[in-house]
């Protein structure tokens, strides 16, 4: 091959990737403009059966967007159910809830085998159990043994069951949005602090104010919901992950949500002296990798193309609140987790100089 030749094919390959370069940006714009649009819409869709909520839906949202599941502790009847079989029409994602009760076993939840009869004789088959489906609300999981509890663990952290030696894969996307009932807590099995880190976020539902209850009431008995329309499709969900990853951070941002998760550590260099009082166990790693995944899902849903402190503080109390454990004095004394985060924010925001360096 002559010198041209090589000059030529050399040309062409430059020229081949360049137009691969500016095809994938072009998608990567539209997968942004996707998201920041669909924030909108997908709230417009949510308004048919929810009313209020924006918080909780927001917090739902970031999220599903980031590959993350959720806990959501709320009283009964606000709507939890709805609000998650609701994003997963949106989403055009399989739902199945799994109602925990203390008989449940494993099995009913990954899967089981059982002995068929073939053409070519008998054989072992294995029947997937509720837990393969895109969106799973485990409702009310601290009701069911530490065993069939560790079931889901697998499944939530490696996206498969194993049955019998066997691997099964979970569909993709995959969640697991798991509640909890704060009230009659006698016969439960609290989720241990392994189980709980593995939840992205600990979303608080509440009472709504009482003009959004009226309203509820009203449009619940007076005629039936109207339909919702899918807006994305679960290979959306997917190449949503990608994207949000790819949002820019400044270092001294990481840095922000590193010193905050572990700040919560008891005796620990550097932490506060009311966390040695009244914590007994802070946030680990995940805290840190979750408030800044979090924060790239926060900044692309506000319509911007960075992260901002402001998105990591929004997203302190859902990240942090199921992984600091308080102490008998703090119960004692009347102090509360989202106490201990608002505090905690202080004194990060504080200890500025310290951080942005």
């Amino acid at each position: 091959m002559n010198t041209f030749e090589s000059a030529r094919n050399a040309g062409n390959q430059l020229k081949e990737k360049m137009e691969q370069t500016t095809e994938s940006l072009a998608t990567e714009k539209q997968l942004v403009e996707q998201i920041v649009s669909g924030r909108a819409r997908i709230q417009a869709e949510l308004a048919k059966v929810i009313v209020g909520q924006k918080e909780v839906i927001e917090e739902l949202l970031i999220a599903l967007f980031a590959g993350g599941h959720c806990l959501i502790t709320g009283a009964p009847g606000l709507a939890k159910t709805l609000l998650v079989k609701s994003l997963a029409r949106i989403f055009h994602l399989k739902f199945q809830r799994i109602q925990f009760t203390p008989d449940l076993m494993p099995a009913d939840i990954t899967g089981t085998e059982i002995l068929q009869e073939l053409s070519g004789g008998r054989t072992m088959t294995f029947v997937p159990g509720p837990v393969f489906a895109n969106m799973i609300l485990a409702d009310e999981i601290n009701r069911t043994p530490p065993k069939t509890q560790a079931a889901l663990l697998e499944a939530m952290q490696e996206h498969q069951v194993t049955t019998a030696g066997v691997r099964h894969a979970l569909p993709e996307p995959f969640f697991v949005l798991a509640t909890q009932n704060p009230i009659e807590m006698e016969g439960t099995y609290p989720l241990p602090e392994a189980q709980l880190d593995r939840f992205m976020f600990n979303v608080v539902i509440n009472y709504l104010p009482e003009e959004e209850e009226v309203a509820v009431v009203a449009q619940t008995t007076a005629r039936n919901a109207e339909p919702i329309t899918p807006l994305f499709t679960g290979e959306d969900v997917l190449r949503f992950h990608e994207t949000v990853r790819k949002v820019p951070i400044a270092e001294d941002l990481v840095r922000f949500a590193v010193r905050l998760a572990a700040m919560s550590r008891p005796h620990q260099d550097g932490a506060p002296e009311f966390v040695n009082q009244w914590v007994s166990w802070g946030a680990g790693l995940r805290a840190g990798q979750y408030l800044v995944l979090g924060a790239k899902v926060r900044a692309l849903l506000h319509d911007r193309a960075h992260v901002t402190l402001e998105d990591i503080q929004a997203l302190a109390r859902p990240t942090l609140r199921h992984r600091i454990l308080l102490n008998y004095r703090a119960e004692a004394e009347g102090v509360t987790v989202e106490n201990v985060v608002e505090r905690l924010l202080d004194v990060v925001k504080g200890s500025k100089g310290k951080i942005f360096r």
